[in-house]
């Protein structure tokens, strides 16, 4: 078996630069001054800017940091991947180094702010906390050694998407949170899955009544009236669902084609299954949002 074919895919500013040699001395000059005054501030914020170690830290992440902006600015401009160092080095020279770097390093902190699961916390908007994740995000991605290949942009795409879809989940569940049928839950904490089971569960029973937060008691009343009325299970989620803005339906229909053919509750709701047992099972799914202390 051949070897895989790896494609050398240098930093976006690494290419750009290497196309100095046609422009003018002075053009050089200047890109060059600016680098240095944006790795400066890199490593006054981000690293040391008193030790060599700190300052060539902040030499790679300034090249992440400006080459994902340039990848993201020319994007947004339609550049073809051919035509894209050389439009690379123009916007390097027509908008400056800090800018571009500042546009690469506004993408990271956009994507810090979004959550990274659908387990939200307090501590996710602690300013101490969120500043750590920044940190830890913008080294993680823009780490860029000017000799090797990066593939920064492409890993950041990818969490983009990722947390893009982690956010629509989390969105979903506090919309549920307000129209719980008790009045709204205000609880710092979330677990967006475990609302949306929930409500897809107790959507079962008809009525559109929603359901976010439930307590052990609760359950036991829901399983009891599901038992004795045997209600049916698509008509409970066609009148839940009509409920569901357009924003949010997408998500929690996906969720209840899942449930539909997944979930332990729903399968031994009806069956002799002691309350014990359907208890434990529906933990699984509501995590936190079941209290299964009795008041």
């Amino acid at each position: 078996m051949l070897p895989a074919l790896v494609i050398e895919k240098l930093p976006r500013l690494v290419r750009a630069i290497k196309l100095l040699a046609k422009e003018e001395p002075d053009e050089a000059a200047i890109l060059a001054d600016e680098l240095s005054g944006v790795t400066a501030m890199v490593a006054e914020k981000f690293t040391n800017d008193r030790t060599a170690e700190g300052i060539q830290r902040a030499l790679l992440l300034t090249v992440g940091g400006v080459s994902l902006g340039l990848e993201a600015m020319l994007v947004d401009e339609g550049i073809s991947e051919e035509e894209g160092d050389a439009v690379a080095l123009d916007m390097l020279i027509e908008e400056g180094i800090e800018y571009v770097f500042q546009t690469g390093f506004r993408l990271i902190r956009e994507l810090s702010a979004l959550p990274e699961d659908s387990l939200v916390g307090e501590y996710d908007s602690d300013p101490v906390y969120a500043q750590r994740r920044l940190k830890e995000l913008f080294v993680d991605l823009c780490t860029a050694d000017p000799g090797e290949s990066w593939s920064g942009y492409e890993r950041y795409l990818g969490q983009l998407q990722q947390r893009q879809a982690v956010q629509a989940v989390v969105r979903a569940a506090q919309w549920l949170r307000k129209h719980h049928f008790e009045g709204p839950v205000n609880d710092p904490d979330l677990n967006a899955e475990g609302v949306i089971a929930l409500a897809i569960i107790f959507a079962v029973e008809g009525g559109g009544t929603i359901v976010a937060r439930t307590t052990q008691k609760g359950f036991e009343r829901f399983v009891k009236a599901v038992r004795k009325d045997n209600p049916d299970f698509e008509t409970g989620w066609a009148h839940f669902l009509d409920k569901i803005p357009a924003p949010h339906r997408a998500i929690i229909a996906e969720r209840v084609q899942t449930y539909r053919e997944h979930c332990t509750v729903l399968q031994s709701i009806r069956t002799k299954a002691p309350m014990k047992q359907l208890i434990a099972e529906l933990e699984n799914y509501a995590g936190s949002e079941l209290d299964t202390e009795y008041p």
